[in-house]
């Protein structure tokens, strides 16, 4: 296809903007507007299977009616016939914007402020979706289908959801059969069985918020036990990465359990910070703190030599050694005398024995 073909007798090419097997994305002006917009063109081809068709007749479907203004809005859809293929054509507006994905690889580093701003934006998005009747699961959600536009000042800038071509309702799952879709690292384990539910997409945004945090792809990152390992993740706050962790739960049970439950729970995490702020230990203590799950570990090592222990062991040593010169000597003398002298000495052997503990502890805890 040469830029200045039209299509449907509306639509000019202009540019390509991507390719996949069986499929086209073009840059193209709405002559009867003279509005730029994208054009994707699904054409049979001989690798082409119904279920393409059925999504991307899904994918306009879902467009058509929705209305939000940070998803591209639809605005036709039409079938194409030329004396080289044949198809169906997909228009959207265009949004004239880098994806997440373009950003990372173009050296862009994502704060904390950033991410958290982000995640709120999204989970924006998500509610909506989730919120329609039946609900819409995008399935797909990545960085290269999030796009960020007019970035000023501490504002990320808005943020929009593009490419609907994996969308599912959960009506038209239950009457599905087995169609795997979506971006490996991005998927959560159920949407390998192919399998869908509104927190699938939350994992896909969690994987997408450590994929921002490290520049690396989730799927290289280690697992331990089927989850994604946060230890990369020093540069942000223990209570975010507390939040993170619960997104990208490989168990459904143990993940947020809708995109509005996620949205407060982040609201919380500066109340969040508070409480694991309490549990850093002040300055120049020797207390140690370990966190392992629900669990808090609270330890305090010995203190070591110092110098205050060779005062201590000086004064340890003399008083224990007239101690014994003490106690030998009330031995030696008559039985009921020595009783005496014996019993009388026990609360100076108490004292002298404590700091002979305390030496020890000190150095041995």
């Amino acid at each position: 296809m040469l830029p200045g073909q039209i299509l449907g007798d509306r639509y000019q090419i202009q540019s390509q903007l991507g390719k996949q097997t069986g499929r086209r994305t073009f840059l193209a002006q709405d002559l009867k507007t003279g509005a730029t917009v994208v054009v994707k063109l699904l054409i049979f081809s001989p690798d082409f299977e119904w279920t393409d068709l059925k999504l991307f007749e899904r994918e306009a479907e879902t467009l058509k009616h929705l209305d939000c203004r940070s998803i591209p809005e639809y605005i036709d859809y039409f079938e194409v016939r030329t004396d080289t293929y044949q198809g169906f054509a997909l228009v959207q507006s265009y949004i004239e914007a880098k994806s997440l994905k373009e950003q990372i690889e173009n050296g862009r580093k994502f704060s904390e402020a950033d991410l958290h701003e982000l995640a709120k934006s999204i989970l924006g998005i998500l509610i909506y979706l989730h919120g329609l009747n039946p609900p819409i699961i995008h399935r797909d959600l990545k960085p290269s289908n999030i796009l960020l536009k007019d970035r000023s000042g501490h504002s990320i800038g808005n943020v929009y959801l593009i490419d609907f071509g994996s969308v599912q309702t959960v009506a038209q799952q239950e009457q599905a059969t087995l169609t795997i879709v979506g971006t490996y690292g991005y998927m959560p384990p159920e949407q390998f069985g192919g399998r869908t539910v509104a927190a699938s997409d939350l994992y896909s945004l969690g994987a997408t918020l450590i994929y921002l945090a490290t520049g690396i792809h989730p799927a290289d990152l280690p697992q331990k036990d089927g989850k994604i390992q946060l230890n990369n993740l020093a540069n942000l706050s223990p209570a975010f990465v507390h939040w993170l962790g619960q997104l990208i739960e490989p168990s459904i049970e143990k993940r947020f359990v809708s995109a509005q439950a996620a949205n407060q729970a982040l609201n919380t995490l500066h109340e969040m910070q508070l409480t694991y702020s309490n549990l850093e230990k002040p300055a120049g203590s020797r207390v140690q703190l370990q966190k392992s799950g629900e669990k808090i570990r609270i330890s305090l090592p010995p203190e070591g030599f110092t110098p205050k222990l060779i005062y201590l062991g000086t004064f340890a040593i003399a008083w224990n050694a007239f101690l014994l010169v003490w106690t030998g000597g009330a031995v030696s003398i008559s039985l009921w005398i020595s009783w005496f002298f014996l019993l009388f000495s026990l609360p100076f052997w108490y004292v002298g024995l404590g700091m002979l503990y305390q030496i020890i502890y000190c150095l041995k805890g």
